[in-house]
């Protein structure tokens, strides 16, 4: 079916002129709706560029409150980290404190008995090599801080080792007097007591009262109890660390082998057994196998009798 047509005549009056426009209804009608729709086309179209925009707001939304968790996390177990550090710290330090006339007798130790005690660590250094200011992203930083607290976890477990192996070289280190009493004999050559001939002498004579108390001078392990030859009653206890002393002329024993003791304990008392002229303790100390002068070694003063 054809369109209808329409002209339309639009006179001048003051010109005479006439102008005719003729136009078909269906593409009129087809026009208007055209421009009457296109604001609802627009709206829709913003309507829907509007519910994307939400849609990637809350995909964004839950990455950050994703990410957001996750740097919770990474802080949460660093905080964790760094207070177990300040605990290992606080406790290094606590467990480092040595009493200074100790510390002193330490020193005085062969350079192959601190040595030993010491040791070395064969654990590589970790070091890091790249500065946060250097770090591109979070993700980043919190590796770089978690590797330095690794690294700062490392070096603080050889310290505490080093500690560890320290206290007990300290421990170990014959370094107050075994008995009560007065010193009679010390180490070196000497006039023999029996003979006048010239002798020397492996530690010191202790002169005190019969059945006074011998003390440990380091802890260790009670490695011989028994009599010896000239040494009368002995005691030998190894204090490791290649350290040993010996406890000689003893009335009787207070410990049995095997026996651990600490630094003070009672393992004997003062006799006149083996080659002996009056009651006293014969005390001596080795290092390695080698005699060391127990003067250079006591912490404390000079003992006197009870």
């Amino acid at each position: 079916m054809a369109s209808k047509r329409y002209t339309i005549i639009v006179a001048d009056r003051s010109s005479g002129v006439v102008r005719r426009a003729t136009i078909s209804l269906r593409p009129f009608f087809i026009g208007a709706g055209v421009l009457a729709a296109l604001p609802v086309l627009i709206g829709i179209g913003a309507a829907w560029k509007a519910k994307s925009d939400v849609a990637d707001l809350r995909v964004s939304h839950q990455e950050l409150e994703a990410e957001n968790a996750n740097f919770r996390s990474a802080t949460s177990d660093l905080a964790t980290q760094i207070a177990s550090l300040e605990a290992a710290v606080q406790d290094i330090g606590a467990r480092s404190a040595l009493d200074p006339n100790l510390a002193k007798t330490m020193d005085k130790l062969p350079a192959v008995v601190k040595s030993r005690a010491m040791g070395g660590s064969t654990e590589a250094d970790r070091v890091a090599q790249t500065t946060l200011s250097a770090l591109g992203t979070p993700e980043d930083t919190f590796g770089m801080l978690r590797t330095l607290l690794e690294s700062l976890e490392s070096r603080l477990n050889i310290v505490s080792r080093t500690v560890d192996r320290r206290n007990a070289l300290a421990a170990a280190t014959p370094s107050i007097w075994p008995a009560r009493g007065w010193l009679s004999s010390t180490m070196g050559r000497r006039s023999d007591p029996f003979t006048g001939d010239a002798d020397f002498h492996a530690g010191l004579d202790i002169a005190g009262e019969k059945g006074q108390p011998v003390f440990a001078t380091a802890a260790g392990t009670v490695n011989h109890v028994g009599y010896q030859g000239g040494y009368g009653n002995l005691i030998v206890l190894d204090h490791g660390f290649g350290l040993q002393t010996r406890y000689g002329h003893l009335l009787n024993y207070s410990v049995k082998p095997g026996a651990q003791v600490k630094r003070g304990d009672v393992i004997g008392h003062v006799g006149n057994t083996g080659r002996s002229t009056g009651y006293h303790l014969h005390y001596e100390v080795l290092a390695n196998g080698k005699l060391l002068n127990p003067l250079k070694l006591l912490s404390q003063q000079k003992p006197r009798a009870q």
